[in-house]
């Protein structure tokens, strides 16, 4: 599946994004995916994930509950809605997919999509 991720900017602190990752092929519906970033300097971060169907959803603590990840099977399309921003969300956003593993784990990915840059100025 190859992924392609768009959606960020330059937004102020308490502002609001979305990203959206658009998939090809006709697989999506069966891939886990999950959100990643990576801020200058540092290691890649978990974000969020969610399950094939959608049914269940996976946070980091640092954005439960100001972002939410969703997906629409039918438009091959995953979303990450990022509401209260910080200027520590500042990072690139990659998307990515996997058949199985954990969600949380960088490594246990299979496919992955460029990143789209997110600046939060305060």
């Amino acid at each position: 599946v190859q992924l392609q991720a768009s959606g960020g900017g330059l937004v102020q602190a308490g502002g609001s994004l979305r990203l959206s990752c658009a998939a090809s092929g006709r697989t999506f519906m069966r891939y886990r995916m999950g959100w990643f970033r990576q801020a200058p300097g540092k290691e890649h971060e978990f974000v969020a994930a969610i399950s094939a169907s959608g049914g269940t959803t996976y946070y980091a603590d640092s954005v439960k509950g100001r972002f939410t990840i969703s997906r629409d099977n039918a438009k091959n399309t995953l979303y990450l809605q990022m509401n209260s921003l910080k200027p520590e969300d500042t990072a690139v956003y990659s998307c990515a997919a996997q058949y199985s593993g954990s969600y949380y784990v960088h490594g246990e990915y299979d496919f992955w999509g460029q990143g789209t840059q997110v600046t939060v100025s305060s």
